[in-house]
C-alpha cells in the first residue's frame, strides 16, 4: 500500500513540473515542425508524392483487388473441401459413439436383470 502511495504521489509531482516545462517545450516542436513544414523544399515533394500516388493509386487498387479475389477463392476453396470431410468423420465418430454407448447400456441392463434373479 505505501508503495502505491509513494507511486501516485510522484505520477501527481511529475504531472506538475512537466506540464510547466512540456508546454513550453510542445510549442518549441510545434513552431519547428510548421516551419518545416512550410518549407518550400518539403513543399515541392510533397507535391511530386500527391501525383505519384494519383497516376499510381488505381493501378495498386486494381492489383491489391485482383490478389484479395484469388485469395478468398482459395479460402473458400479449401474451406468447402475440408468441411465436407471433416463433416464425414465427425457423423463416423458420432455413429461409433452412439453404438459404444448402446452397447454398453445393453451389457448393464444384462447384468442388472441376472442380478436380481439370482437375488
Amino acid at each position: 500500500m505505501r508503495g502505491k502511495i509513494l507511486f501516485l504521489t510522484g505520477m501527481g509531482v511529475g504531472y506538475v513540473l512537466g506540464t510547466k516545462a512540456g508546454r513550453e517545450r510542445y510549442n518549441q516542436i510545434k513552431r519547428t515542425a510548421s516551419t518545416l513544414w512550410s518549407d518550400p523544399r518539403v513543399q515541392q515533394r510533397v507535391d511530386q508524392v500527391e501525383d505519384f500516388v494519383k497516376e499510381k493509386g488505381p493501378e495498386v487498387a486494381e492489383f491489391v483487388g485482383d490478389n484479395a479475389k484469388k485469395l478468398a477463392s482459395q479460402v473458400t476453396g479449401r474451406g468447402s473441401s475440408t468441411s465436407g470431410s471433416g463433416s464425414t468423420a465427425k457423423s463416423t465418430r458420432s455413429t461409433r459413439s452412439s453404438a459404444a454407448k448402446s452397447s454398453t447400456a445393453k451389457s448393464s441392463t444384462a447384468k442388472g436383470s441376472s442380478s436380481s434373479s439370482s437375488s
